[in-house]
């Protein structure tokens, strides 16, 4: 150790670089092996954690020739025609009405014809074309006044699919 004077000659004691180096190493190496460990136990926590939570979400039969209960899977068959595509859509809206309209003729519907369906059924909702505009497709939770549908099929044959 060395002694030197400060500004008011006061002896001050310090320490030389190896002296300091000396005292400073077991403080040192304490804090390094204390901060290892530390990030140690963190990785192998993280670590479990990770493994526990993927092994958590795969789930092994109990036994190699268990199969999956398939008794309530019942797929739908896909619809074949134009026709009963718009009619599973129109069945998926939940309606309570549904009806099919076609000209009488059976030729396709003219704006003439839109018009009369509009003008005498303000309450569908939805109105579908299919079979190339031959026929419509409608859909309302509401029912058509009785003088309006007399109107209707004094022009258009009607068939209700309420229900069905």
């Amino acid at each position: 150790m060395k002694a030197h004077h400060d500004d008011r000659g006061k002896a001050v004691r310090t320490n030389s670089q190896s002296e300091r180096f000396s005292q400073n190493i077991p403080s040192e190496i304490g804090n390094y092996m204390k901060g290892n460990f530390i990030r140690a136990a963190l990785v192998i926590i993280c670590g479990v954690v990770l493994l526990s939570s993927i092994s958590a979400c795969r789930r092994s039969p109990t036994s190699q020739d268990e199969t999956p209960d398939t008794s309530s899977y019942h797929p739908e068959p896909t619809p074949a025609s134009d026709f009963e595509r718009q009619m599973k859509f129109i069945r998926g809206s939940h309606f309570k009405y549904v009806w099919v309209f076609t000209r009488s003729d059976g030729q396709k519907f003219i704006k003439e014809d839109a018009d009369i369906l509009h003008q005498n059924a303000p309450k569908v909702v939805d109105w579908i074309s299919v079979e190339g505009g031959k026929q419509y497709i409608a859909g309302s939770n509401f029912d058509i006044d009785r003088a309006n549908m007399v109107v209707l099929k004094k022009r258009f044959r009607i068939e209700d699919y309420s229900g069905k």
